[in-house]
């Protein structure tokens, strides 16, 4: 079954959070007269032949790599857009980054964090051109594990721009691009590495809105690719290096989550066991959600659950203090930074100068200094926005999908049953719907459940189970 809405307005959306989907003018004539302030520090790297992977039709490119055998290990190369390159300190476009934070994604227009003249442009690392970036080089042994690693500021020229979809396919077909054809052994390597053992890396599947070529919305689940995953374990390698330079040196920006404490994993543990899992709460909790498997109802009601264990994501400053076991974050197993979406993400571009300055022995700019208090404040208020923007869009989606047919009966898989408040939480397959049931059947079990009201202005749908 294939449900789908009519041409959605998410204007309202916007404007109910206060989202600048524009630039001023003036802005974008900044925008376009921006030069690369550091042409005369960088590398010539053009004859790395490196690749981006990003989602289909995607133009803003932060990340290429290049993995090459060494030894009996690898050189794994990250070029990183430098947006700082382009915007200057005390400018114009500087302020109105940090009035954005990030680029917030709505399905007709994303609110971007800076004009396309540099998203899009002379900062994205599209193929076949030019492009200043902050290029990462990590020499791993045999195991994956980091042996060296560097940060500079060079010039570089990607080969190609490829998509998650055709990635997978020619994983399949035995025909990668021969600049990431190590990237399925490096990507399992690093999921097994020390200390990505202990981290606890959720693979829920994700809802999103897709916009049709006729102008209507679809609900679909983002498929979770082996591509996907071995792509992102390159970009946690950086942050996590990120991560350790800053910790060593007592200076930058941290993003931190804390672990779960032991209320929390001995509950998980319980809720484990009743979805028919052999968990104990001392077992590291990592190993046990790396070996998960989601496309079950048992694995995604476990891992829906595993979410709790992952709350309270923060940034901290490390201003000439050594880090504590409250800065990690969970989430990845060690100390993180984020670096590697400057052109998405406020955050990443003054944490990149920040490692810039460390790999050279050079202090900090103050102008990365005198704002991490900023930034902090900055990427909490954005953080918040983004995420309820998310919700709001995914919401009206599903209210006006399901709307026309209140009444009708669903298949729906329990993730979770709140029997003394008479409540569950369902995800129905079709459309891909993760929502609240009156009614508490049992955990990890498919039931029939009715869709009872939706109230498209409140963005509110409801179930009840018996159907």
């Amino acid at each position: 079954m294939k449900l789908y809405a009519a041409t959605l307005n998410f204007r309202p959306i916007a404007e109910e959070f206060s989202v600048p989907t524009e630039f001023l003018a003036e802005l974008h004539q900044e925008a376009a007269q921006a030069v690369d302030r550091y042409q005369a520090e960088r590398r010539d790297c053009r004859d790395i032949e490196l690749v981006t992977i990003d989602p289909v039709g995607s133009m803003d490119l932060d990340q290429a790599v290049c993995i090459e055998p060494q030894g009996e290990g690898f050189r794994v190369y990250y070029a990183i857009a430098d947006v700082a390159a382009f915007i200057a300190p005390g400018s114009a476009l500087e302020a109105e980054s940090f009035r954005r934070g990030q680029t917030i994604y709505l399905p007709d227009e994303p609110a971007r964090l800076h004009p396309a003249e540099i998203s899009e442009g002379v900062a994205s690392l599209l193929p076949e051109v030019d492009r200043p970036a902050v290029l990462w080089t990590f020499d791993l042994d045999e195991r994956g594990e980091v042996v060296s690693h560097a940060v500079e500021r060079a010039v570089v020229r990607s080969r190609a721009r490829l998509d998650y979809d055709g990635v997978q396919r020619d994983v399949e077909a035995g025909t990668l691009h021969s600049s990431i054809v190590l990237l399925p052994v490096v990507g399992k390597l690093r999921q097994a590495s020390a200390l990505r053992r202990s981290a606890v890396n959720l693979r829920l599947p994700s809802q999103r809105v897709e916009r049709r070529d006729d102008g209507r919305y679809e609900l679909e689940l983002e498929p979770r690719l082996e591509a996907m995953e071995w792509n992102s374990e390159i970009s946690l390698l950086t942050g996590m290096v990120a991560g350790q330079m800053m910790a060593a040196a007592k200076v930058g920006i941290l993003r931190t989550l804390g672990p779960a404490d032991e209320k929390a994993l001995r509950a998980f543990a319980v809720e484990a066991q009743a979805l028919g899992f052999d968990y104990q709460p001392d077992q590291p909790v990592g190993e046990f959600i790396a070996g998960l498997d989601v496309t079950t109802r048992q694995g995604m009601a476990v891992m829906r659950e595993a979410q709790k264990l992952l709350r309270g994501a923060d940034y901290h400053v490390l201003d000439g203090e050594a880090p504590t076991e409250q800065d990690v974050h969970a989430g990845v197993g060690g100390y993180y930074a984020h670096v590697t979406a400057p052109l998405r993400r406020l955050v990443d571009r003054f944490a990149t100068e920040t490692c810039l300055a460390i790999a050279t022995n050079r202090p900090v700019p103050e102008w990365v200094t005198t704002r991490y208090d900023e930034l902090c404040e900055a990427m909490q208020r954005s953080g918040a926005i983004a995420g309820n923007v998310d919700r709001a869009c995914l919401r009206l989606t599903e209210a006006t999908v399901l709307k026309p047919h209140v009444g009708d009966t669903f298949t729906a898989v329990v993730l979770a049953s709140m029997p003394e408040r008479n409540k569950s939480r369902i995800f129905l397959d079709e459309p891909p719907v993760l929502c609240g049931c009156t009614g508490s059947p049992e955990e990890a079990t498919e039931v029939q459940v009715r869709l009872v009201d939706v109230d498209i202005s409140q963005r509110t749908v409801t179930f009840e189970w018996p159907a």
